[in-house]
């Protein structure tokens, strides 16, 4: 498949800067929307931040003016980084404050400082029955529970003055982020180390799961603040943990052993290797041995395993990709040590992030280094073909096709290999961060240096 014909079939579907392919700005601003009629749309949303960002999540209420939100972490070298909640800005109540000048794309909501860089941020699990208010959480040097309340002060300006540059601070903003609580397992002893990653279980919201650098996994209880357990998940480093979809009790971590690795609260004394880099392989073609993981097989020439993620929709295949490669390799639990498929030779750079459709089980997004945004679609596809058809040569070519996985599965051959995305969209530079919202699932958001976009898929 050429290019142009996996571009978006929109007009931010082309390369070249994305000052001419996605204005931040509208030239005019529409008539205010009416409760009784769909907002108003666009193909991309713009937000250009003070400072080069790297954490991104939205809000996961299933609903376009309220869930349409995101949460940013900067990334900023020294002590004094930045959290943010961003909101279209035409979903919000006088909207039309604007109608004189062309509105921004977002407004920011809330922002507060955090010491450390924010490794991820996720907003709290919808359930249509929480009596809670907006929560968020984030890890860097520890997990943090955020609460997202209106400011008391909106629409007023501080008395203080800056220090730094004699000026008077600006007016408060709409929202603020109070810390809700601190959450650090120093039991042993003062220091703590620093966390990677985290994830947030949609099925029991109570629970959260961190993975640090310190070797371990901590599963904490978000309502009591207290860790629920902690434990030895890799050899080294633990670089990312995914709780599986629909379950709370089991969850998955990746590190720099290079292992992925499958463990259930309800039986801590054993954990299941899924897969395993081979030693001495060059990164963008791992494989694994199909081997038992043994004390030879965990060394320094190992490449590590940077992120993963369970699908949304089938619980039993998860995504994760390996340090400075530009493919992603698809695996199902049920079937250990070989990966069910592997998306290749479309990212010219590392991969750098991925994110499961909310809606569609075998769609799945990555970004990467070389400024792509992909879409790819593990069901279809497989050595180049793209599998297209009628209804009823569809289900026969998805028959045949599981018959092949599940005889692939049991034999020690290579994986399924997916050249060819579904869509594609070039940014303005590496893509740091990615997700694919689930209470508006047709949009992505990426993040690349300054820049917060919402892409429509």
């Amino acid at each position: 498949m050429d290019n142009q014909s996996r571009r978006y079939p929109y007009g931010y579907g082309q390369s070249g800067s994305m000052a001419e392919s996605a204005p931040a700005h509208t030239s005019h601003l529409p008539p205010p929307p009416q409760n009784t009629q769909p907002l108003p749309s666009k193909e991309i949303y713009q937000y250009d931040a003070p400072w080069p960002l790297y954490a991104l999540d939205w809000c996961k209420i299933p609903n376009e003016r309220k869930g349409f939100r995101m949460a940013i972490g900067s990334l900023i070298e020294e002590s004094n980084n930045k959290l943010q909640v961003i909101a279209r800005t035409d979903t919000l109540e006088g909207a039309n404050a604007y109608s004189s000048q062309p509105a921004p794309d977002f407004t920011v909501m809330a922002e507060t400082d955090v010491y450390y860089p924010t490794t991820r941020v996720l907003w709290e699990p919808w359930r249509s029955d929480s009596w809670r208010s907006d929560l968020l959480a984030t890890t860097g040097d520890i997990l943090r529970i955020w609460q997202l309340v209106d400011h008391p002060r909106y629409g007023t300006t501080s008395n203080s003055i800056n220090s730094s540059s004699g000026r008077n601070s600006p007016p408060y903003f709409m929202q603020k982020l109070e810390k809700k609580a601190e959450l650090a397992n120093t039991k042993q002893t003062d220091f703590c180390a620093p966390l990677t990653s985290f994830d947030w279980n949609e099925t029991d919201p109570s629970l959260i799961v961190t993975s640090s650098i310190d070797t371990t996994c901590t599963v904490w209880n978000v309502e009591t603040n207290q860790a629920k357990t902690q434990l030895i998940a890799h050899d080294s480093d633990v670089y990312d943990v995914a709780f599986m979809h629909g379950s709370p009790d089991i969850f998955a971590s990746v590190g720099a052993d290079g292992s992925v690795r499958l463990f259930d609260l309800r039986s801590l004394e054993h954990s299941t290797i899924l897969y395993e880099a081979a030693p001495n392989t060059p990164a963008g073609n791992n494989h694994s041995s199909g081997s038992r993981s043994n004390g030879n097989m965990v060394n320094s020439s190992t490449c590590p395993l940077l992120r993963l993620q369970f699908n949304r929709l089938n619980s039993n295949l998860l995504a994760t990709f390996h340090m400075d490669s530009s493919s992603v390799l698809v695996l199902d639990i049920r079937y250990p040590s070989t990966p069910m498929a592997e998306l290749v030779k479309s990212h010219q750079g590392s991969i750098n992030g991925i994110s499961w459709s909310p809606n569609q089980a075998g769609q799945l997004c990555t970004g990467g280094d070389d400024g792509q945004v992909l879409v790819w679609d593990i069901n279809n596809g497989g050595n180049g073909t793209s599998g297209a058809g009628g209804p009823d040569q569809q289900h026969q070519h998805n028959s045949r096709q599981q018959q092949y996985y599940q005889q692939q599965r049991y034999s020690q051959h290579t994986p399924r290999s997916i050249q060819d995305p579904i869509l594609a969209y070039s940014a303005g530079s590496e893509v740091s961060s990615l997700a694919w919202s689930k209470g508006v699932p047709d949009w992505i958001g990426i993040g690349f240096g300054r820049t917060v976009q919402a892409l429509r898929v």
